[in-house]
């Protein structure tokens, strides 16, 4: 069983009598990506701000990489990084100079090397020496998480990592945040695209009005809300009508040739009604589970009386 990186117990913070974290509680493992979704407002930006060191809680404890972010500050701020929403680069630095300044800040010995190997792994090398003005907005993001990498943190907090992003840069920064994980880095995240946090989260916690309502991983999370269920496919409408006569619970449509039959979509469901077929001698052409995604998740879980509907993004700020 992995060590908690992040431990964080009845934390609570409030501006005058606005409750913006009542009393929240959440683990996060070693060497995992840790998701925190929820609308504006829910207070997001609170609980990463506290984490961070940035803010100070009301009550409450906290331990990062098993350092009190209030007694013993300089050891977390020195076990993390950092990257905002916004690419925190030096326009008018070359990408190596943006590195390179980290290095030197950070008193890292053998800066050099740490910067060319930095370079390398994120495929700068070609424009490590031209302005990061001239970057476009995949290449600063991946300079920006270069740089919280100089000093090799334990934890990193992303926010929001790839605002703005085309789909194929959004994705060589999945394989980036994999590829850390996979090296030991525990990653924190919060992100605007539900699809981001399905892809790349073990867990998710969801918050709303100050409180954590669910948290689970994202299979875990699918499950809590009502749809999931089995569609079959039949070659013709006679196949349909006698399937549709055995599933009398099934949802039918005559267009498609399908019934959708409630179920948790379990492996043992499925082949129950399977069976229940095949003792009539009825063959489904195919059939699929299909489940809530985390656009469903998010909507059911959180209240939207004041904040427009997010499609298929969940605001994280």
């Amino acid at each position: 069983m992995r060590s908690s990186a992040i431990a964080v117990s009845g934390l609570r913070k409030a501006y005058g009598d606005k409750v913006v974290l009542d009393g929240i509680d959440f683990d996060v493992a070693a060497g995992s990506i840790f998701s925190l979704l929820g609308p504006n407002g829910a207070g997001k930006t609170t609980t990463v701000n506290v984490l961070t060191t940035l803010l100070k809680a009301d009550a409450g404890t906290v331990s990062i990489a098993g350092h009190d972010v209030v007694s013993a500050t300089r050891q977390v701020r020195a076990a993390i990084g950092v990257t905002g929403q916004f690419a925190a680069v030096d326009e008018l630095l070359s990408g190596r100079e943006n590195l390179q300044l980290m290095a030197d800040l950070k008193r890292v010995r053998s800066g050099d090397q740490l910067v060319t190997r930095l370079l390398e792994r994120f495929d700068l090398v070609e424009s490590a020496d031209k302005l990061a003005a001239t970057y476009s907005g995949g290449m600063r993001r991946k300079l920006d998480l270069a740089m919280t990498l100089v000093g090799n943190p334990q934890i990193i907090f992303l926010d929001e990592p790839t605002t703005g992003l085309d789909p194929r840069s959004r994705r060589t920064m999945w394989g980036i945040v994999r590829e850390l994980v996979a090296e030991g880095t525990t990653i924190f995240l919060t992100t605007q695209y539900l699809e981001e946090a399905d892809q790349l989260a073990d867990r998710i916690a969801v918050l709303n009005q100050g409180r954590l309502v669910a948290q689970g991983t994202p299979e875990e999370l699918k499950r809590q809300i009502p749809g999931t269920h089995i569609r079959f496919r039949f070659a013709d409408v006679y196949e349909l009508d006698a399937a549709a006569r055995v599933l009398a619970e099934a949802t039918r449509d005559d267009e498609e040739l399908t019934l959708r039959v409630p179920s948790d979509g379990e492996t043992r469901s499925l082949r129950a009604l399977l069976d229940r077929l095949d003792t009539h001698t009825i063959d489904a052409q195919e059939f699929s589970v299909h489940r809530p995604d985390l656009d469903d998740v998010f909507l059911a879980l959180t209240d939207h009386t004041s904040t427009e509907h997010p499609s298929k993004e969940a605001i994280a700020q």
